[in-house]
């Protein structure tokens, strides 16, 4: 605190004219300071609802990617089950097929058995048939 020294009528004017504009002075300086303090909360305040603002729209962004990657994967465990499905039918067509063409080729293979035991026997009747004729020559006179 100030002490004013006295004169004949009280405190000396100057010094407290002096004090007194000197008071002015830094209270004009707070006051400028409060403004500029209350601009910069005004600007931080407006900056922070800006922010959050971003953070929303991040957080919708987010859940968007999310359903879209969701998506895309029950997108691909749908396909792959359809290609695996596919790929037992045409495995199952396959083998069938195979099947098939055993049992056909096994039948033919059967068949052409039969064939050379069939031909095999008429062969071994003309070959005893020309034998025995080969033996009736010895027979026959000149």
């Amino acid at each position: 605190m100030e002490k004013f020294s006295t004169s004949l009528r009280g405190y000396n004017k100057e010094e407290v004219n002096k004090f007194v504009d000197d008071c002015i002075v830094k209270v004009d300086n707070m006051l400028n300071q409060l403004k500029q303090k209350d601009l910069e909360i005004e600007a931080l305040k407006h900056d922070l609802v800006q922010y959050k603002n971003m953070e929303a729209t991040f957080n919708k962004a987010i859940l968007v990617a999310e359903d879209a990657s969701n998506q895309i994967k029950r997108m691909a465990r749908d396909e792959s089950t359809r290609l695996i499905d596919d790929a037992k039918k045409n495995a199952s067509r396959i083998v069938n097929n195979a099947l098939l063409e055993a049992e056909k080729t096994q039948r033919e293979t059967e068949q052409l058995r039969r064939n050379i035991i069939t031909f095999k026997r008429r062969l071994k009747t003309i070959l005893e048939n020309q034998l025995d004729l080969v033996d009736d020559i010895d027979h026959i006179e000149l």
